[in-house]
């Protein structure tokens, strides 16, 4: 894999981990450079490709470590710097209840895949030993299943994206959309 490749398929990823750490929007941002400056530099040491996702968030981690230490070795974290920590799982709950009824809009077998990456949290790797199917093939067809479930949001609403691709506001198409009011 390269670098854009690798970087389409887990920026968001680690993107929402930082989220999960860091509140403020701009450091989130400057540590994502940070991961993709040391990603680009590092690349060539990955000798297994099947352990790119797990180098990539010990990489997010170490950096969110170092991040704290160099702001402040004695700070302690305010209420105001964790505030996302404690309210990941509740945020994570919230919006699967939104997504869930657009996924099982989807023909079964792309809803039951969606379901289990997506909203159970279920591991690629392991779900495709599960099937019985390879690695690869599964990432195609949660590609698919993603690109199908777009598709159901898009026929919905209009979507407001800022320069990095993220949703920061919607509109619905009609009335008949209740799912996303």
């Amino acid at each position: 894999m390269n670098i854009e490749e690798i970087w389409l398929e887990y920026r968001s990823a680690i993107k929402r981990f930082l989220h999960s750490k860091v509140s403020n929007e701009m450091d989130v941002e400057d540590l994502l450079q940070e991961i993709l400056i040391k990603t680009y530099a590092n690349l060539h040491t990955i000798k297994d490709q099947n352990s790119i996702k797990s180098w990539l968030f010990q990489i997010a981690n170490h950096s969110i470590i170092d991040f704290y230490r160099r702001k402040d070795r004695h700070h302690e974290l305010t209420a105001d710097e964790l505030w996302l920590l404690d309210e990941h799982d509740e945020v994570k709950d919230e919006l699967s209840n939104f997504v869930a009824p657009f996924i099982h809009a989807l023909p079964s077998e792309h809803a039951k895949l969606l379901d289990a990456i997506d909203l159970q949290g279920k591991p690629q790797k392991a779900y495709a030993k599960e099937l019985g199917i390879t690695y690869s093939t599964l990432k195609s067809r949660v590609q698919k299943s993603r690109r199908l479930l777009k598709g159901i949001f898009d026929d919905c609403c209009h979507f407001k994206m800022d320069k990095n691709g993220s949703i920061y506001d919607y509109t619905p198409k009609s009335d008949q959309c209740g799912d996303c009011k």
